[in-house]
């Protein structure tokens, strides 16, 4: 008996071994990946970025970082890793130089580290994303392509163009008359240029689509509080407040929330 269980465990433990080399394991099929699909969450992170450097929550070195890594992360695609599974022993392996790998980091980093400037990173750089030039190539060649010409009026609006930027705002809106991140892109230059109630039509759109969105509300408070609707203003942030908690903008928000309500005798 003991020498059949000997012989069972052993067969076991053959199979689990051999197994990685004798049976084929396919993935299951995925659709492929569409590069809009980054384009377009780049471009609504992006967005919020600009909304916490409207309202002072972060460092301009950190903006710069971070808008780099988004920009690199939309137009700059990995490829695919259509391998199959590693075998067990190549997992082990790999776990092994992994193991050494941090030990040597635990050891050196620290050191590195301590020897950097104020707020360089320690890796080095984050690659730049794609230049203003490049968009524009993009947006002209695809003239439909929507989160491209996206990304290029964000990027104009970043580099002060507003002009130029509600002019491809409008475009957007010309093929997509209901796209959210053009209205709410157009109505946020509009504010910044003192155009208020020209905002406040864009901001109506959004908010009779999506009527709890934390973007258009922040915006439309903002508008109303610059027209010195504080009622209006209060209203609106009443509501954002509630649903924008975790926004860029709230930190902004609160001390022009608690100013309109002061002015309004609340």
């Amino acid at each position: 008996m003991t020498i059949a269980l000997f012989l069972v465990f052993l067969a076991l433990g053959a199979i689990a071994v051999l197994s990685p080399y004798r049976v084929r394991r396919l993935r299951w099929p995925t659709d492929p990946p569409d590069a809009r699909d980054d384009v377009a969450r780049a471009v609504s992170s992006l967005r919020d970025l600009e909304f916490a450097r409207a309202a002072g929550t972060i460092a301009p070195a950190d903006y710069a970082r971070l808008r780099g890594t988004l920009e690199s992360g939309a137009f700059n695609r990995a490829p695919a890793d259509a391998r199959a599974p590693a075998p067990v022993r190549t997992l082990l392996i790999a776990a092994l130089i992994a193991s050494v790998a941090a030990a040597v980091a635990t050891v050196t980093l620290p050191r590195e580290a301590g020897d950097r400037a104020p707020g360089a990173p320690v890796t080095g750089s984050v690659p730049s994303g794609p230049s203003l030039a490049s968009l524009e190539a993009r947006a002209k060649a695809s003239p439909r392509d929507i989160p491209t010409q996206l990304a290029l009026a964000d990027e104009y609006a970043q580099e002060g163009r507003a002009r130029d930027a509600i002019a491809t705002y409008q475009a957007v809106l010309a093929l997509d008359k209901d796209s959210v991140p053009a209205l709410d892109g157009l109505a946020l230059i509009l504010v910044q240029s003192n155009e208020n109630d020209g905002a406040l039509v864009a901001l109506d759109r959004v908010l009779a689509l999506r009527p709890r969105d934390p973007d258009a509300l922040f915006i439309k408070g903002l508008a109303l509080y610059k027209k010195q609707d504080w009622k209006g203003a209060i209203d609106v942030w009443t509501i954002y407040l509630d649903v924008g908690e975790f926004h860029p903008a709230a930190d902004m928000v609160q001390p022009l929330y608690a100013d309109a309500k002061s002015r309004l005798g609340k």
